[in-house]
């Protein structure tokens, strides 16, 4: 061989390795021994994959194809290796079981846990709630085993450096994504859709978590289309159209002892349509103490949305509280900019702050809410605070406080 086939042979192995380096495992599930067909339990070939990308010394990549597959309550674990890819084809479609008997852990139908560096792109995640919809407990009481222990579609915890992109999540028996002690944790292009009347198909829930953001979401569901838990800190939601549901909360906070700030959250440019509430921030009468701060709207739109404006340090849901004791969750540092559009109720902006902790350094600036029911315009009630006022507010927000200049 001459010198210069062995140079050019050489440039080639060398050239292989480089893209292998870059490129590192990929893995196909229907190598691994899934069907895709609808009928077959594919679980154990989708833990088959798992663990071979996530054991790769190199960024490495697990691919779904198109198709159905059924899928048992699964955990994709780390820590691993390298990067990994979870790369689900748009019409790759993840079927959950319908008997509750499956779910042997409260980790919900799928888990992804202790990943650095993780991508999750692509699918439809069909969490089958109709039927666990129907014997919901949590009205009756919500420390009863069948509103516990319901699943969530997708539980995403401890995720560091993440990704979560193109995901659609359909019909969760219970919330659709649960973010828990997440750290650098991006969500794109998310769609999520249960019906109206479905109980506690929450969207997101972002809990004990820092450095979130959820950018582009499309989010039709029964409850809360994002919510917040304490722990959430430097949180950016935006370009969210959201409803039906129960619109964009802080909280509920305070139900439990030792509960962690929640801190630095920024909601923007987002479209309520037809919710039963705007953006509120919800703390529960005869709370521990606890503290929340730092919580910003602004450019929102609000199309025939049901108190658009909330702050509600008296939330008790179905009377399964101590009502009339002052919540002590102290909120602090809180604007309202730039919200407009129609309010369905005649109260477009409530503030209901505790007597115990009255709220300070609310701030309400460009406000602009219609009624256009038979009784009279739209009006605000406020107590316990008294918010810092500039521009023009409609309606007029607490009256006996005047604008700034």
């Amino acid at each position: 061989m001459g010198s210069n086939a062995i140079q050019a042979a050489l440039i080639f192995f060398y050239v292989a390795y480089l893209v292998a380096t870059v490129q590192g495992v990929e893995v196909n599930v229907k190598t691994s021994g899934a069907k895709g067909d609808g009928d077959c339990d594919d679980t154990a070939a989708f833990k088959k994959a798992w663990d071979e990308v996530c054991k790769a010394t190199e960024p490495s990549t697990l691919k779904v194809p198109e198709g159905k597959y059924m899928l048992g309550q699964i955990g994709f674990l780390g820590p691993c290796k390298s990067a990994v890819t979870f790369d689900a084809a748009e019409g790759a479609k993840f079927i959950a079981p319908t008997d509750l008997s499956q779910f042997k852990t409260k980790d919900g139908w799928i888990l992804f846990s202790m990943i650095k560096d993780f991508t999750l792109s692509g699918g439809t995640y069909n969490g089958q709630g109709s039927a666990a919809w129907k014997i919901n407990k949590c009205k009756e009481n919500m420390n009863a085993p069948l509103c516990k222990n319901l699943p969530i579609n997708m539980n995403l915890g401890t995720l560091t450096n993440s990704v979560v992109k193109g995901i659609k999540s359909v019909d969760s028996k219970f919330f659709h994504m649960n973010l828990i002690q997440c750290k650098n944790l991006t969500l794109n292009k998310i769609k999520i859709r249960a019906p109206a009347d479905s109980a506690n198909t929450d969207g997101i829930h972002i809990g004990r978590s820092e450095g979130v953001t959820v950018d582009d979401a499309e989010i039709k569901t029964g409850d809360d289309c994002i919510s917040f838990g304490d722990g959430a800190k430097k949180v950016t939601i935006e370009n969210v159209k959201c409803g039906p549901g129960h619109g964009i909360a802080i909280g509920s906070l305070g139900r439990y002892p030792n509960e962690q700030p929640v801190e630095d959250v920024c909601i923007k440019n987002c479209k309520l349509t037809n919710t039963m509430f705007g953006v509120r921030i919800k703390t529960w009468p005869a709370s521990p103490e606890g503290v929340a701060t730092g919580m910003h709207f602004e450019d929102l739109k609000m199309v025939n949305v049901s108190t658009p404006i909330l702050i509600d340090q008296q939330y008790c849901p179905w009377n399964q509280c101590k009502a009339g004791v002052p919540s002590k969750v102290k909120i602090s540092d809180v604007s309202f900019k730039d919200i407009k559009g129609t309010s369905a109720t005649k109260v477009a902006v409530k503030l209901l702050c505790s007597p115990g902790v009255p709220c300070e350094k609310v701030e309400m600036s460009g406000v602009n809410l219609e009624y256009h029911g038979t009784n009279g315009s739209a009006i605000s009630e406020c107590c316990n605070v008294k918010p810092t006022l500039s521009g023009k507010n409609v309606p007029p927000i607490c009256d006996d406080v005047k604008a700034s200049a």
